[in-house]
């Protein structure tokens, strides 16, 4: 038990959090209790004297007892709220809560890393794991779609054992984790076996998604031409069905593919700084700095500020804190995670979810020059070069779009809104 704890009332719960290294090694960090006073955290000491800091900014590297705060992460430590998923992972853990009889406001934040156990997202898995339903490790990947699209448009209450294994995901949209058989890619499992070692994420598609059935074939555009324009994306591809719908794989790229089932630890900008994710809580130049500090290389400010034009240029609106993250190897090294989330996304507002400056939308130009130069950008010139460059590879989306299958109608309508944008930002080529 946790030294120091301050003394328990009932309903107390205690978990341990273990850290899975790139070779698959489970090394105990510390422990995760809760009273009636809130959630504490201690690190072991063993871990201390090896390892390095899971989130270096908000969570002291020390023996202490560590106290979290009530907001804004629901009285869970930035860190371990990470492993929590979002809209869709919460809704499916809490029909599976609710099927089995568990009031939903009884339900702790520890009672539901206990749920995710070893089978969130990113290096961290806690200890003893709530028991779940058996399902079959194997699953039809077509089967988990339309159900998963029947429980976000609300035409059910039930959620199979295989979907429930397998959405334990952030995000809004209807998406699934699964394993893969590279030389099969066809047969998915909800869990890695001897054959099925590559992670993936697919997101489902529903009529009810702001592009309907095309959400995938849009994403998959915007990550075609982030990566024309030199950013680092993860690897994906489409799986489609014979009924013409598409729905969209990542590569996962916290977990080291093949035989050794090892992860990198995974940190959201939005855990790191105990950011609200839910507000328009975070500038540009919030990430620029932070991850210069955090990554100890000034070029990630380059690699962020082009992102960063990205999303301006190409409507990606909801460049909100959870859709930056950083990975950190065993070594104790941090680095930006692949661009993800990065789709046609334009708020009703049409303001970014992430400032430039303190704008929202339309950066002048001096403000977009002084993010350059705290990018560490030499010059204007080459700053310049890079803006031509993202817009003249947004300038070829209805190619990508023709390529990829997307509808005329879906190509001329997001054309259209992607040239309003230009037209407001332009001033930033003069």
């Amino acid at each position: 038990m946790i030294k120091g704890l301050p003394t328990a009332s009932k309903g107390t719960r205690h978990l341990y959090v273990h850290r899975r290294l790139s070779s698959a090694q489970k090394i105990l960090v510390g422990q995760l209790a809760q009273n009636s006073s809130g959630i504490f955290f201690q690190y072991d000491d063993a871990y201390l004297s090896q390892y390095h800091s899971l989130s270096p900014f908000t969570l002291p590297f020390n023996s202490d007892l560590n106290k979290a705060e009530k907001t804004p992460h629901q009285g869970l430590h930035g860190v371990f709220s990470d492993s929590l998923p979002d809209g869709w992972g919460m809704l499916i853990m809490d029909r599976v809560f609710r099927r089995q009889g568990i009031p939903i406001h009884t339900v702790t934040p520890l009672d539901r890393l206990a749920y995710i156990g070893d089978r969130g997202t990113g290096a961290l898995c806690y200890t003893p794991a709530m028991e779940h339903e058996s399902a079959e490790l194997m699953a039809d990947l077509a089967l988990l779609g339309k159900e998963a699209a029947l429980v976000f448009e609300g035409q059910t209450d039930e959620v199979l054992a295989q979907l429930a294994d397998a959405g334990g995901s952030g995000g809004a949209r209807p998406k699934a984790l699964i394993y893969l058989d590279p030389d099969n890619v066809e047969l998915v499992s909800t869990a890695s076996t001897a054959n099925h070692t590559e992670s993936w994420l697919v997101k489902f598609t529903s009529g009810q998604l702001p592009l309907g059935h095309e959400e995938g074939l849009c994403e998959a555009a915007w990550l075609t031409m982030a990566a024309d324009c030199g950013i680092d994306v993860p690897e994906w591809r489409l799986f489609r069905l014979d009924d013409g719908q598409a729905w969209l794989a990542l590569k996962r790229f916290d977990c080291c593919h093949g035989a050794s089932g090892g992860r990198l630890h995974m940190h959201t900008l939005c855990g790191l700084l105990d950011a609200d994710y839910r507000q328009p809580s975070m500038d540009y130049e919030d990430l620029i700095k932070v991850s210069q500090v955090l990554c100890k290389q000034a070029v990630v400010g380059q690699i962020h500020f082009i992102r960063a034009v990205f999303n301006l240029f190409a409507a990606n609106q909801d460049d909100h804190t959870k859709n930056w993250s950083f990975l950190m190897s065993d070594d104790g090294q941090w680095s930006p995670a692949p661009f993800y989330d990065v789709t046609f996304s334009p708020s009703p507002y049409g303001e970014h979810s992430a400032a430039y400056g303190g704008y929202g939308k339309q950066p002048p130009l001096k403000t977009i020059q002084n993010l350059a130069r705290l990018a560490n950008f030499g010059s204007w010139k080459e700053v310049k070069l890079i803006i031509d460059q993202v817009c003249g590879v947004l300038s070829g989306w209805p190619a990508v779009a023709g390529v990829l299958g997307i509808s005329a109608k879906t190509i001329k309508e997001i054309g259209k809104q992607l040239d309003v944008v230009y037209q407001e930002n332009k001033q930033l080529l003069s």
